[in-house]
């Protein structure tokens, strides 16, 4: 049976929906468990980026360490190259000593020349030895006292220098690579001059207050 246009008009379309208007007919409102779990999620979220950002930290600190570990260790091995000849060196210092003394009373003696130029230069041999491996003498004459560098065996009076300056050398001392190997013994000057008129300065002071 043919339907008229009069029947099309009074009835009105009978297409089906299209799939956006059955989509839009089946939206419907977030229920409350879906809004729970997504702020669960979020949740576990924060918690997962703050133990990341926590752990990159540890990380950074634990690289850090292994480096300052490295250079420590590149800096104790260094050392322990430089110094790996310490106690042969200071075992070899008497001997210096004991030239150094051999030529100092072969002079005052008037020893022949030929054996005093022997000794010299079996001296001068050692310290060049020594100096390649980094080891020179401590020049303390004339300088003030230095408890780091010096033990006092005595002391002098001595009214012309510095009270607490070194006067004489009774034995060097000797560095090593810059750090002290062996301190001098020497003897400390003791000006009581100075001593006195420090005094006399201090009394006139108060007389005048």
């Amino acid at each position: 049976m043919r339907r008229s246009k009069s029947d099309f008009f009074t009835t009105g379309s009978h297409d089906p929906p299209s799939q956006e208007e059955k989509g839009a007919a089946g939206v419907s409102p977030q229920s409350p468990e879906s809004s729970g779990e997504v702020a669960e999620l979020r949740r576990q979220l924060e918690e997962k980026t703050k133990e990341a950002e926590e752990n990159y930290a540890r990380l950074l600190r634990l690289a850090a360490d292994m480096e300052n570990l490295k250079k420590r260790q590149e800096r104790e091995r260094a050392e322990l190259l430089q110094f790996a000849n310490e106690h042969l060196v200071k075992e070899l210092l008497p001997v210096v000593d004991n030239l150094e003394r051999a030529v100092e009373h072969g002079r005052q003696l008037e020893a022949p020349q030929a054996l005093l130029e022997g000794i010299e230069m079996v001296h001068q041999g050692f310290i060049k030895a020594l100096d390649r491996y980094g080891v020179t003498a401590h020049d303390s004459l004339g300088q003030q006292f230095d408890p780091a560098f010096h033990n006092a065996m005595m002391q002098e009076e001595a009214p012309d220098v510095p009270d607490g300056s070194v006067i004489k050398e009774l034995q060097k001392g000797y560095l090593m690579h810059q750090r002290l190997l062996r301190p001098a013994m020497v003897v400390v000057a003791r000006n009581t001059q100075n001593e006195t008129t420090s005094g006399q300065n201090d009394s006139t002071v108060q007389e005048e207050k």
